[in-house]
């Protein structure tokens, strides 16, 4: 006969064994946040590098300014079409087949663009770009939630989100020489461009399939006793945030939080994809009417405004890494967006009346660091209320209105453009609606702020 368990030994062999919870965060840190930000910069580069481009894409291929601002935006509505199915399949599939799949696809899209002839063909690329694309950036703030807990959560996602700039500067450099070869082996600078950039995607997809892992319990680098203390971290988190009992897809369409976030988060797209798309461009046209540094004509002014669009994104890196700290420092979340969002209002105010190069491009750091500073913060708080299948739909309803918002930056700004023949309406207009932005964040109440340990309000 087998010998009865006291109460107190059983207590003590189901106790979740103490580890240095510094130590494990680093870990997962240094093992998951370098790869997915590698990740992340090859998908902001295959989805941008047509701004960088812009002068000679437009020229050689005759292409106006509503046309080229609508097929830059053209790739937002594949991405709406398709996140939301392509995140429930993420939670189903796992991340690391999913993502390698994805990741392989947009590779061979991004590499057809060398083959755009005109019009018609940039259109239909670019949005089967965000068609094979879609599902990847939601699917990475899913992945997020399975490491981190929410109070950790705006720190990782700070640092994952640094990509975006960091592919600007990666961006403009790499651009910088490869406009350059044009010509060579009778490919246009753009051809290279895209090419240059397309495969390395391709390639890099497969790696995904042996480098990531889809859950804490699949990875050999963490102890059994790390990984015991990990998952009652994060069932704790769910818990204490409300998640574990929103764990259904309906559950994400059901709260209204997930549609006003969706709602900032467009906002915030109009901003971010209008700089990405128009700032060479906006830059380029000051150095042409000869408010620039004595740069050359041509393909020179080109590749030294990229190299010169660098700048905005290294600050945006920066501050976008110290307010995802502060904002977990503090628990605060909402005053951290809404200050982002004034300052990226007033950076396009002062782009909108800069007649000189070096005032616009202090003007659009500004917009830069505010628009692209406000992510950690604001991922933080969906992911703290939401899980399962209720966190990847309401991820994806966010990403999918951001979608429409990152469709309708650069459209607008392109049409105004043809309407006005100069960039200060359209640039007025998106800095009024970050004005919005920080309006619906002030107003937002919601216990995703909670701090850990205390009970959340309703």
């Amino acid at each position: 006969m087998s010998a009865s368990i006291a109460p107190d030994e059983r207590e003590q062999t189901e106790k979740v064994p103490a580890v240095d919870a510094r130590k494990v965060y680093a870990k997962i840190t240094w093992h998951l946040i370098p790869y997915i930000f590698f990740l992340y910069i090859l998908a902001y580069l295959d989805r941008v590098n047509v701004g960088f481009a812009a002068v000679e894409f437009k020229r050689d291929l005759h292409l106006s300014e509503s046309i080229f601002g609508l097929g830059g935006a053209i790739y937002f509505l594949g991405q709406f079409c398709f996140d939301l199915p392509s995140n429930l399949l993420l939670g189903k599939i796992g991340p690391r087949i999913w993502i390698a799949r994805i990741m392989v696809t947009w590779g061979i899209i991004a590499s057809l663009m060398t083959l755009v002839k005109g019009a018609h063909s940039f259109l239909i690329l670019r949005f089967l770009l965000g068609v094979s694309e879609a599902g990847f950036f939601p699917g990475m703030i899913l992945y997020l939630t399975y490491w981190f807990p929410s109070h950790e959560r705006a720190r990782a996602i700070a640092k994952f989100m640094t990509a975006t700039s960091i592919a600007g500067v990666i961006g403009g450099v790499v651009a910088h020489f490869l406009l350059k070869l044009d010509g060579i082996a009778g490919l246009h600078g753009w051809q290279w461009l895209f090419l240059s950039e397309g495969i390395p995607t391709f390639l890099v997809g497969f790696s995904v399939l042996w480098v990531l892992k889809d859950h804490p319990d699949d990875a050999g680098w963490l102890t059994a006793a790390e990984k015991k203390w990990l998952d009652a971290e994060l069932e704790k988190d769910r818990n204490e945030g409300g998640a574990s009992l929103k764990n259904h897809l309906r559950d994400a369409f059901r709260m209204p939080m997930v549609w006003v976030l969706a709602a900032v988060f467009a906002l915030d797209q109009i901003g971010v994809y209008t700089v990405n798309i128009w700032m060479p461009d906006i830059l380029n046209g000051l150095v042409h009417r000869g408010h620039g540094a004595g740069a050359a004509g041509g393909a020179g002014a080109s590749s030294f405004v990229a190299l010169l669009s660098t700048l905005p994104y290294v600050a945006a890196a920066i501050c976008t890494v110290v307010v995802g700290w502060n904002s977990d420092r503090t628990l605060e979340r909402r005053w951290h967006i809404a200050g982002c969002f004034g300052l990226s209002a007033l950076g396009f105010a002062g782009a909108a009346y800069a007649h000189n190069l070096y005032p616009a491009l202090l003007a659009m750091t500004l917009a830069a660091i505010g628009y692209w500073s406000l992510m950690g913060p604001f991922w933080a708080l969906p992911t703290r209320v939401l899980g399962g299948q209720g966190a990847a739909g309401g991820v994806a309803i966010i990403t999918m209105i951001g979608s429409l918002g990152a469709f309708a930056g650069p459209s607008l700004t392109g049409r105004m453009k043809d309407l006005t023949h100069n960039f200060t309406a359209g640039l007025l207009v998106v800095g009024g609606l970050a004005i919005v932005g920080a309006g619906l964040c002030i107003l937002l109440q919601t216990k995703a702020e909670t701090p850990p340990g205390t009970s959340p309000s309703a």
